[in-house]
């Protein structure tokens, strides 16, 4: 399984950004496909997760209302639309796929398939 994300840059308070995910090396029925994030010195951070086969969604709070993530199956890909971004959204966003629930997904990263990151600064 390969993820490679993208779409990370440099963006002002309230702009927004996208990144997306390509997936591939297997089919994704039954997995949470998933974004985390980590500022400097800190712990990764769930931010949002979806599920492959029936598109239901999680968020993390800090998030909720202002990110939303999707797919495109066509494309093996996942995106995460961010808007009004505030400068505490910096950091590094990595993709992640596991055979799990979305919620399951949220709650441990034990057993994730990780992607490389992409920097995503706001400034202020």
């Amino acid at each position: 399984v390969q993820l490679q994300a993208s779409g990370g840059g440099l963006v002002q308070a309230g702009g927004s950004l996208r990144l997306s995910c390509a997936a591939s090396g297997r089919s994704f029925s039954n997995y949470a496909m998933g974004w985390f994030r980590q500022a400097p010195a800190k712990a990764r951070n769930f931010v949002a997760a979806i599920n492959w086969s029936t598109n239901s969604t999680v968020y993390a709070d800090s998030v909720k209302g202002r990110f939303t993530i999707s797919k495109d199956n066509a494309k093996n890909t996942v995106y995460l639309q961010m808007n009004s971004l505030k400068p505490e959204d910096t950091a590094v966003y990595y993709c992640a796929a596991r055979r799990t629930s979305p919620q399951t997904m949220r709650v441990t990263s034990r057993g994730n398939i990780w992607g490389k990151g992409t920097q995503v600064t706001v400034s202020s």
